[in-house]
């Protein structure tokens, strides 16, 4: 069962990475389209790139990944770590999204440098999740062993909470 799981969430964000990757180039052949028809054909194949196919691949995703935690009980500090990575793949995606609405409407275009940072800046956080999955980096954090027992962050709050807590 966990190996299918693994299995579908590789396959999963390999299509979600790839595709986020990929949506930029697209993006620049918006300044190449020269008839109404042609843009929006090229309208649809984003379109339908980012909804039915990118969306989807990265909930699948997520929600494989979040029953990996359940499944694996991952609890170390790489981990942290590729979810904050996975977080800015996630705003990523939105951006990319937002891009979407703005650069079909009239008079548009995504212009080389945006393609260039924006699939270089994609790549990079990528290969920064690949590298902390595979490699598994050994993070040490000192923490207040008070923080550790049930109900020391719950503490910490109120010492730092201008506001009385129950």
């Amino acid at each position: 069962m966990i190996a299918a799981l693994k299995f579908l969430h590789i396959a999963a964000i390999a299509v979600w990475a790839g595709g986020l990757v990929s949506l930029p180039a697209l993006y620049v052949q918006r300044a190449h389209v020269r008839d109404d028809h042609a843009l929006y054909q090229l309208q649809m194949i984003v379109r339908f790139s980012y909804i039915a196919v990118i969306s989807p691949a990265a909930f699948i995703a997520v929600g494989s990944g979040i029953a990996l935690i359940f499944g694996q009980q991952t609890f170390a500090g790489w981990f942290s770590v590729k979810l904050f990575f996975v977080a800015v793949l996630v705003v990523l995606h939105v951006l990319t999204g937002l891009v979407i609405i703005r650069l079909f409407r009239e008079g548009e275009v995504y212009p080389v440098w945006r393609f260039v940072f924006a699939t270089a800046a994609t790549c990079v956080v990528v290969v920064i999740i690949l590298f902390v999955v595979l490699a598994k980096p050994v993070f040490s954090v000192e923490l207040d062993a008070d923080i550790l027992r049930p109900g020391g962050l719950r503490d910490l709050v109120r010492t730092l909470s201008p506001w009385p807590l129950p």
